[in-house]
């Protein structure tokens, strides 16, 4: 009796604990975000990333800038990778751009993933911003989301020798190369928008705007939330067809395979 006596009180106690937990995790939602907190899925299929702000490389930002720790994403990313329950990644993107390295470096991992991915582009992708953007298997943006394309900007010393303009045209080209590997626009198209002179007040380049984003190639589609995690949801449908069927490894879904899926492009015709 003393037993069963026992028990209930730890019981009682452990549910206490939940319930206090789960009120404190209110609370600090309510605190942070304004918000009550969203119920988890019991099976978190979709896994969603957040790339807000300034893209923050080796040095740190002021307090009052909100960024995006490469040293973050780079572990999570990993992470997703390695984890079974996770089918597809959905990332939402409204940065100004930031460390060239550090935004790399991302997408670069991004387009690495083995399983699906999509990107959806709102309010800016701007700057390094955009070769995260492409990185992904699909990418959306929103109607009045906008993108500025521009050559590389250097803070701080500059050494004015022959060497640090080579080194800056070479990283330019790794930003090219990328862009032009992982979407639909030529690297003429992409260099002449980026050297574009009169598109933006004291300073070299283009801002493209939704629609025009599509229209020259650099993303797939216009759309929203509903629209990327339907297509993201297509992928992974298709993904575990092709494993039932035998297909042995996990789908890769690069640019030349997913250009091969019938029914996967729905692309705008080009003016």
């Amino acid at each position: 009796m003393d037993k069963t006596r026992y028990l209930l009180e730890a019981d009682q106690e452990q549910a206490q604990e939940d319930r206090t937990d789960q009120e404190q995790v209110v609370l600090q939602s309510i605190k942070q975000m304004g918000q009550m907190p969203v119920s988890p899925s019991p099976e978190p299929v979709i896994h969603t990333v957040t790339i807000i702000g300034q893209i923050e490389g080796h040095l740190v930002m002021s307090p009052k800038n909100k960024t995006t720790k490469y040293e973050h994403i780079i572990p999570q990313l990993a992470a997703i990778e390695q984890s079974p329950k996770i089918k597809g990644v959905l990332f939402l993107l409204n940065t100004v751009g930031g460390d060239i390295e550090a935004g790399l470096a991302l997408a670069e991992m991004i387009r690495s993933i083995s399983k699906p991915t999509v990107s959806l582009v709102l309010g800016g992708g701007h700057s390094i911003g955009i070769p995260i953007a492409v990185a992904a298997c699909r990418s959306f943006i929103a109607e009045s989301a906008t993108m500025t394309i521009h050559p590389v900007r250097l803070s701080g010393l500059v050494v004015s020798v022959p060497q640090t303009y080579e080194y800056l045209e070479k990283m330019q080209d790794r930003i090219v190369h990328f862009i032009v590997k992982n979407s639909q626009i030529t690297e003429n198209r992409l260099r002449e928008l980026m050297f574009r002179t009169g598109a933006l007040m004291r300073d070299i380049g283009t801002v493209l705007v939704g629609q025009e984003a599509v229209q020259e190639g650099l993303i797939d589609q216009i759309g929203g939330v509903s629209d990327a995690m339907q297509a993201l949801w297509e992928m992974i449908e298709a993904e575990e067809k092709l494993q039932k069927r035998g297909a042995g490894k996990r789908v890769i879904y690069n640019r030349a395979r997913r250009n091969r899926i019938r029914g996967y492009r729905r692309r705008l015709p080009r003016n």
